[in-house]
């Protein structure tokens, strides 16, 4: 054939593949850079397959890698329940700093709805994630097929729409060649740290079987630079002067800073200002917990020594923060009639909350323009006020090892000597995760966080079930990065971390070649669950146990809702639906706890399970899990704090409304006490 001809032309510009085939293709040739390093964007696709994917994205994965974990094109992993497919994407995602990503792809249906819970909390906090659930028909040509919801007013409509208000971009292909902007705008979507969440392209299953002569240009290397925005000179120069003028200054800083890895450049600015560091549950671990700025979270669930100082502090500096209801305890914390607000902030639209000085940036980039623009003018804290917070925080100190003290080795611990314990155990090698329930509170109030990547509570959304498939995804994050043998690695490319080949297996592209060495010990990576959690979403046990991840499952049995039953107690709930037990006579649920075995059921999905009675045993089960190498589950039951030494009380106010109106005499006290909090909101307008 003449290489003139229209045929031939066509084959050296354009490749034909299927929709999904091409979409696959194209995924593998996405990166990010920052600081001169490049990552693969998404380093891998989970996926469970029904009609809706399994002829489109499912056949184009084998394709890609034979369905392959370790394939370099595309990595594919088996996840057991949707949601927490998405839950361990985000894991990986923020433990690669949002930096690299998964794709997850599901059947239309119930597997498509299924994703709506992770995809809230993936874009709640601003967490990179690619969702491909398939869709019915684009062409119609049976109507309805199976799992379609119809809807009378709309032919156009089905249920992946309800990704819509948790996506940060959404997307039918409903022709082949529409995949090309959809894709492209997915990628920047992604790769924006201000735009960033969950990202969805509805994939209509006729269309991703259907062949189309795709560009070559489609398919070229993409770099997609994660920007550091400088700030404005006049907003900066406002900064300047706002906390050159500052008496009782107190930063916030939030997972912007984790974000940004402004870690560093943040600990310069304390060295230089000596202006005191309170954290949000995602920027606990900005500084280590040692630091002599750091005091410790801030709000609901702070501590003793921040919610003090934030009730004082003239001029509040918020690092990547959104400022949460917890964080500010409801507009009640800080009661200063002077205090004034400086927020740095990579979004407009958190940098202008609470009528502050909005100082718009990369975290790093504005925190390193702030310290040399103050540099210079000889800006730093009253003596008397860095002893006053560092002496209230060696007070605090003393609190959390009252809560941590186990004085008698042969006692069941309570919740917050198991953190104790836990505590003396970890290094700063020590990953732990956890979204929910009574923990995140004990939590962010007394644990030592060690260093910036420790301390994973997912409380943007505190989903209930997160943490198992999260340990899941960070295990994969921190796995040792392969060899790079594509695109840039010459010219300093990073490997993709996560999904790698052994040497035993080889390269799909070139079998049997040895790409890296066996699989060095992850780091200790821990899943803190309570009972309530732990049934919630228990299920990707048992892709760890496949894919042989040695995560740490820490579960605490205290027979129900600890968290929502104390909170129910505080509103005049009385603890209705928030205990595991069996009925009373009177129809209740004061009977005895339910015969449940939830070490059982991780032993029956693959676990290793080591019991624990005492302190004793706890402190030897879990020195036991974090050298195991292999998925081990340590279960413990807990003493309740009605008994024993608990955590310290909530230092700020958080507002559930309560009854105006009840015959119970709880609730009314409730509301009293209700009304006597919200008396001290502020708008800070």
């Amino acid at each position: 054939m003449s290489p003139t001809s229209p045929a031939s032309t066509r084959s050296a510009r354009t490749r034909r593949l299927t929709t999904a085939q091409a979409l696959v293709a194209f995924l593998a040739r996405q990166y990010t850079e920052r600081d001169g390093r490049r990552h693969r964007l998404i380093n891998a696709t989970w996926g469970i397959f029904g009609h809706g994917n399994v002829a489109g994205i499912g056949q184009a994965l084998v394709e890609a890698g034979n369905g392959n974990r370790t394939a370099h094109r595309m990595p594919y992993l088996q996840g057991r329940n949707e949601q927490a497919m998405v839950h361990a994407a985000v894991g990986y995602a923020r433990q690669s700093g949002r930096l690299s990503a998964h794709a997850v792809t599901t059947s239309i249906g119930p597997g498509a709805t299924n994703l709506v819970t992770g995809a809230a909390l993936a874009t709640v906090n601003h967490l990179p994630v690619l969702l491909l659930p398939g869709d019915t028909f684009a062409t119609r040509p049976a109507d309805p097929v199976l799992q379609q919801l119809e809807v009378p007013y709309a032919g156009d409509v089905s249920v992946n729409d309800c990704l819509r208000p948790v996506s940060r971009y959404f997307d039918r292909v409903t022709r082949p060649e529409a995949l090309i902007p959809a894709a492209l705008q997915a990628m920047r979507v992604l790769a924006d740290p201000a735009e960033t969440g969950a990202v969805t392209l509805a994939l209509p299953q006729d269309v991703q079987a259907e062949a189309y002569d795709w560009p070559e240009e489609f398919f070229a290397e993409r770099v997609w630079r994660v920007r550091r925005p400088a700030p404005d000179a006049a907003e900066l120069e406002a900064a300047v002067r706002a906390v050159r003028s500052a008496r009782r200054p107190l930063i916030v800083a939030g997972g912007g800073v984790r974000h940004s890895a402004a870690e560093e450049t943040l600990a310069a600015f304390t060295a230089a200002t000596r202006i005191p560091v309170a954290s949000t549950q995602a920027g606990k671990g900005a500084l280590r917990h040692d630091h002599p700025a750091d005091v410790g979270g801030i709000g609901h669930t702070g501590t003793a020594t921040a919610d003090e100082l934030a009730r004082t502090a003239d001029l509040v500096i918020g690092v990547g923060t959104r400022y949460t209801d917890f964080t500010t305890a409801s507009g009640t914390l800080f009661e200063n009639p002077a205090v004034r607000f400086l927020n740095l902030n990579i979004t407009g639209f958190d940098a202008h909350k609470l009528a502050a000085l909005p100082l718009v940036a990369d975290a790093r980039t504005g925190l390193e323009a702030l310290t040399a623009a103050l540099a210079g003018r000889g800006y730093r804290v009253d003596p008397a006020y860095e002893t006053e917070y560092t002496g209230a925080k060696e007070a605090w100190e003393e609190q959390v090892e009252a809560s941590f003290t186990t004085p008698d080795p042969t006692a069941r611990p309570t919740q917050t000597q198991v953190l104790g314990l836990l505590d003396a155990l970890a290094t700063e090698d020590d990953i732990l995760i956890n979204a929910a329930g009574s923990l995140p509170g004990d939590l962010h109030k007394l644990w030592r966080t060690r260093s910036r990547d420790q301390y994973h509570v997912e409380y943007g959304y505190s989903c209930m079930g997160y943490e198992i498939p999260a340990a899941i995804g960070v295990l994969l994050a921190t796995e040792a990065p392969r060899p790079s043998s594509g695109p840039g690695g010459p010219t300093g490319t990073e490997a993709p971390s996560g999904p790698r080949t052994t040497a035993a297996q080889g390269s799909p592209d070139h079998p049997g070649h040895p790409v890296s060495p066996p699989r060095p010990p992850h780091r200790p990576v821990w899943a803190l669950v309570g009972d309530g959690t732990y049934l919630m979403n228990p299920t990707e046990i048992v892709t760890a146990v496949q894919e042989d991840l040695p995560l740490k499952l820490l579960i605490l049995q205290n027979h129900g809702y600890a968290s929502i039953g104390g909170l129910s107690d505080a509103v005049g709930g009385e603890r209705l639906g928030t205990a595991y037990r069996h009925r009373d006579p009177d129809g209740g649920f004061t009977g005895p706890p339910l015969p449940v075995d939830l070490a059982a059921n991780a032993a029956s999905l693959g676990m290793r399970v080591l019991r624990a009675t005492t302190v004793d045993d706890l402190r030897k089960a879990l020195a036991e899990a974090r050298d195991a190498q292999g998925p081990t589950c340590v279960y413990v039951e807990t003493e309740t704090p009605d008994t024993v030494s608990g955590p310290p009380p909530a230092q700020a106010w958080w507002d559930v409304p309560v009854a105006e109106t009840a015959s119970r005499p709880a609730a009314v006290k409730a509301r009293e006490e209700y009304d006597r909090q919200v008396a001290a909101r502020r708008r800070h307008l």
